[in-house]
């Protein structure tokens, strides 16, 4: 059963996430997070030994919300190749998605965190490693079934597709224009089509 300790940190990591999200590391204040939590510092700090372990785990709730979503878009999928169809499809409305807290978790914090917070930025980087290698998987079993052709290799298409996403993403979230990510998913479409069939 829960504890109602348990519950007051999990009610903090979910009212800041949003925070750490839009303003970043440096600009979210410990005021900040006492005024969304309506909680004391001392209540803050007796749930959590240090701002960066609230900011650490406010990322990871972000990035956990992500995952969840790929993985359900992913899993309704048959075959590896509809699973990857299907992630581009969840990638479509991750514009909508994430608007709600503050746009892409793994952009936002890992531009904040490249030079200022190496933790943060480890963080990011295992998540852009864990989508990855999703992505790479997918590829790798649609091979050894004959679904996908042997050239492709997944790990290169892993870190090519996923740099398209994201650098859709980020000008799409800069310019406030979908159809950066629009465009750049369907240059994914047609290549899972043209060439690894």
């Amino acid at each position: 059963m829960i504890t109602k300790a348990e519950k007051t940190t999990q009610y903090i990591i979910r009212t800041v996430a949003p925070i750490f999200n839009k303003k970043g590391y440096a600009a979210t204040s410990l005021n900040d997070i006492t005024k969304a939590a309506g909680l004391t510092k001392g209540a803050i700090y007796g749930n959590f030994k240090s701002k960066d372990e609230i900011a650490i785990k406010a990322f990871k709730h972000n990035t956990t919300m992500v995952l969840s979503r790929i993985r359900q878009y992913m899993d309704k999928g048959n075959t590896p190749l509809e699973r990857l169809l299907n992630l581009v499809e969840f990638y479509k409305n991750y514009y909508e998605f994430t608007n709600d807290f503050g746009g892409c978790p793994i952009i936002n914090t890992a531009v904040d965190a490249k030079n200022t917070h190496p933790a943060l930025l480890h963080h990011a980087q295992e998540t852009i490693a864990t989508i990855e290698g999703l992505i790479a998987e997918q590829i790798e079993y649609g091979k050894q079934i004959g679904e996908i052709r042997k050239t492709i290799p997944g790990p290169v298409y892993g870190k090519r597709f996923f740099s398209l996403i994201q650098g859709a993403i980020f000008m799409s979230q800069t310019t406030g224009k979908k159809e950066y990510t629009t465009d750049c998913l369907n240059v994914i479409i047609d290549t899972i089509n043209q060439r690894f069939k």
